[in-house]
């Protein structure tokens, strides 16, 4: 047993740091080193409580109710709120869009209205559902254009998305429109809050300018917020709040056809440990409204400083003033994102690379947490550093027969052998034999990057799917 623990440490070497401020995507860090503590004693308290059941469990039971009410009054809820505690955010996304589908059944080809900036997760919520995506095109600040939006709905729509905010620029969109043509027409309106929505509440109270969004806007019909980004509790716990029972009813699933007990679920889920809404509850009450409101105070203060610190940096640009705490850095012709990304991880940082799209070109993204605050002169000489690195390497450049048979490639017919001549030609092949299965992961990624660039969306998921494939194959001992 000590010994597979021992493994466990080594292993855990390779991953990116989860404390300190530095990964700036995928964790979200207090900073608070007593707050981790306790997530992770409760979480290891009641990792075998099983959640199928609340009368089985009633202290899951008190704590989802609990942390659903403070949810609730973070978000200007009405009384007659009602919510759930999810597995993160996708599912909270996913019930939304269900929950939408199934309030009408008699339409038979549903469909929702999304910005282009709506997370990918309603793309995945289509895909399992049957639920149309009618994309709009956002302006030229990132926003959602309401009257677009309210054009796109029809007699088929059966949710409107906003996002507050959008998680590849960090702005908020204008929800009070957007819900207002939504209800005129007897449309469900979902805010997308799972990154925003523990945050900007105090955002708006320290008085920042930030947009309409919660509860308190007439029209808004559900919001999901998650409570492993800022309300900095262990992963994965999120909360999808319906403005009425009649709203989240047909998100529940009942059956009573088999001979066993008869299932009832208010999730996606059936059997799910305690463990997490345990450890954000005990996360939430050690906080508290003060606490939360000091770590919102420390990270609009790093956002602040590195904003500031950015534009001394001639080669980079703020993509649209973020409203929260996610932000999008574009560079100029002389300075490649691809390769800045990569000599940040040089330089012990993770920021994430994010692709060209819809005309607009790649960027750098930075989800920056409370625990980045200290750190920020240290990020700063790093990015400045990194971004001279970049200009004195030049351009990415993807040899022109590789990119012209990426171009000849189809997506729908994507073989083997096409994609170990990519593999091939991305460096990615290892040694014949090797425990990764023949792959080997470069420590640089800007030519790879560079590549997926150049496909279309398609061929990209096509090539990440089969990678994730390849990557995922079984290590047989």
């Amino acid at each position: 047993m000590t010994d597979a623990l021992t493994q466990l440490r080594e292993l855990q070497t390779a991953d990116l740091p989860v404390h300190g401020g530095r990964t700036l995507a995928y964790v979200y860090d207090s900073g608070l080193p007593d707050i981790d503590r306790i997530g992770r004693e409760a979480v290891a308290a009641y990792a075998g409580s099983n959640g199928l059941d609340p009368t089985a469990f009633p202290s899951l039971l008190r704590m989802e109710t609990e942390v659903v009410g403070t949810a609730a009054d973070l978000l200007d809820a009405p009384e007659s709120v009602v919510g759930t505690v999810t597995s993160g955010g996708t599912e909270s996304v996913l019930l939304a869009v269900q929950t939408a589908r199934d309030a009408h059944p008699g339409i038979e080809h549903p469909r929702m209205v999304l910005p282009t900036t709506a997370h990918a997760a309603f793309h995945k919520a289509a895909h399992y559902f049957g639920v149309e995506p009618v994309l709009v095109p956002v302006g030229p600040d990132f926003r959602a254009d309401p009257a677009a939006m309210a054009a796109a709905m029809d007699e088929r729509t059966v949710l409107v998305v906003a996002s507050a905010p959008s998680y590849a620029h960090g702005v908020v969109d204008p929800v009070t429109a957007i819900a207002a043509a939504a209800a005129e027409r007897g449309i469900r309106c979902h805010v997308d809050a799972c990154i925003g929505g523990w945050v900007l509440p105090y955002a708006t109270r320290l008085g920042r300018d930030v947009p309409a969004w919660t509860f308190a806007v007439e029209g808004v019909t559900s919001i999901s917020v998650d409570l492993h980004k800022y309300a900095y509790a262990p992963k994965g716990t999120s909360v999808l709040l319906h403005r009425t029972p009649d709203l989240r009813r047909p998100q529940f699933f009942a059956s009573a056809a088999w001979p066993g007990y008869t299932m009832l679920n208010s999730t996606m889920q059936s059997t799910k440990s305690g463990g997490p809404l345990a450890g954000a509850w005990a996360v939430m009450r050690s906080l508290g409204d003060e606490g939360y409101e000091k770590l919102a105070r420390d990270v609009f203060e790093a956002v602040d400083r590195i904003r500031a610190g950015v534009g001394e940096i001639p080669q980079l640009a703020v993509v649209s003033t973020p409203d929260s705490t996610l932000i999008a850095l574009t560079t100029d012709e002389t300075c490649d994102p691809f390769t800045v990304c990569d000599e940040m991880a040089a330089r012990g940082w993770y920021v994430q690379p994010q692709m060209s799209y819809a005309g607009s070109p790649a960027t750098i993204h930075l989800s920056v947490s409370a625990a980045t605050l200290p750190h920020v002169p240290e990020l700063l000489a790093a990015l400045a550093e990194a971004v001279s690195a970049a200009v004195a390497a030049g351009p990415v450049t993807v040899d022109p027969a590789v990119a012209a048979f990426i171009g000849d490639l189809d997506p729908t017919s994507l073989s083997e052998e096409d994609f170990d001549g990519l593999l091939l030609a991305a460096g990615l092949v290892g040694a014949a034999g090797s425990e990764e299965g023949d792959l080997a992961l470069p420590r640089r990624m800007a030519e790879v990057n560079a590549m997926l660039d150049l496909a279309s969306a398609a061929m990209r998921e096509a090539l990440l799917v089969a990678f994730l494939d390849r990557l995922t194959r079984p290590i047989r001992r």
